[in-house]
Order: C-alpha cells, then structure tokens, then sequence
C-alpha cells in the first residue's frame, strides 16, 4: 500500500479524500500526523499556485507523496469575491460559521446570486508533479440549509439539484462537488501512473 499525505489537517478534507481514492491502494494521512505543527503560507495568486506551494511543502517536510487542493468561492456579483480568500473571508482564524454570515451580509438584497466553487488539486512526490480542476456552478441561497458538508455548503445550491450541499449525503456530494471531481481527475492520473497499484 503508498502512503499519500494530505497537505492540510482539516478532517473533513481528510475523510474525503480517502472516500474518493478508496478504489487506490493509498493510505491517506494528513501532514500534521507526521508533522504536528504544520503551516505554510498561501502566498499564491491563483488555486493552482496555492495547491502546489501547500503540496510541495508537504512533500519536503515528510519526504512522503503529498496532495494538497485549494478551493474559492467566486460569486459573480462580488467580481469573483471571496475567491482564493473563501476560508479566510471573515478574517483570520474565522470559523465556517462566521464566513457565511460574512457573505450573506455582503450579498444582503442582491437578487443575481450566482456562483461557482472551483478547486485545483495538486500531486507532488521526488519523480511527478501535476495540477487538475475542478468546478460546480450554483446560486447563493438567501439563508443557510441544512447542517451537514462544510465551509460554505449550507447556503450553496449547486445547479442541477434541490437542495444544498450541506443537506446532501456524503456521496451525492461526491458525485457533483467541485473537490470530488477534482480529486477524481488526481485519482485517475495516479491510477494510470501506477501509484497506489502496486
């Protein structure tokens, strides 16, 4: 079985991947097993560059394959905003909760409420780099619905379905998430390689 590390010590991210790379011989651990202090700073522009910074980060601190993906939300009536801030948009050390709030407040009577998540997973080890997308459209409910997902799941209604993401199971979220298709195009690239395979 590869060991695979995950750039980054959020649970929820951490459960995810190992649903969407369970067909793979990998064991998922996240960076702050081996590492418990683990940081690195977002100094990127762009999802892509924020992915391959956190990956490499990992991969040079543990010595062991590291993927890591970064996620914005981009509401077309913000110009895009939050963005590659979405975790951060309230502020340092904000929680979901305070976010949401944050961007309710934002778009407070705007009737286009448009948006997309999109997300960039990177895969770094001693012999392959490599970078996928992924990306689900949607609108920005008016309050939150439903308790389950994360970040801003309970008032993104992805298009194509009738309720949040927050009220969606763990693998109907998988089928359409913006991480998971991602994630399922890394997952693929490894299979092909031949990582986690043997």
């Amino acid at each position: 079985m590869s060991l695979l590390v995950l750039a980054s010590g959020n649970p929820d991210k951490t459960r995810e991947l190992r649903r969407i790379l369970a067909p793979l011989n990998v064991e998922v651990i996240p960076v702050t097993d081996p590492v418990p202090d683990w940081s690195v700073e977002e100094t990127g522009i762009t999802l892509e560059e924020n992915a391959f910074i956190k990956a490499r980060d990992a991969f040079e601190k543990t010595g062991i394959p590291a993927v890591a993906d970064d996620t914005g939300l981009f509401v077309d009536v913000l110009g895009g905003a939050p963005g590659i801030y979405a975790a951060r948009f309230a502020g340092a050390d904000c929680s979901y909760e305070d976010n949401v709030r944050k961007l309710l407040r934002t778009m407070s009577g705007e009737k286009n409420r448009r948006a997309c998540f999109r997300t960039a997973a990177a895969f770094v080890s001693e012999t392959m780099e490599f970078s996928v997308p992924g990306e689900v459209g949607g609108v920005i409910l008016e309050r939150p619905d439903g308790t389950g997902g994360f970040g801003y799941d309970p008032v993104f209604l992805p298009d194509g379905m009738d309720k949040t993401f927050a009220r969606c199971t763990a693998q109907e979220k998988d089928r359409i998430s913006h991480r998971a298709r991602s994630l399922r195009k890394l997952a693929e690239k490894l299979r092909v390689s031949g990582f986690g395979t043997g």
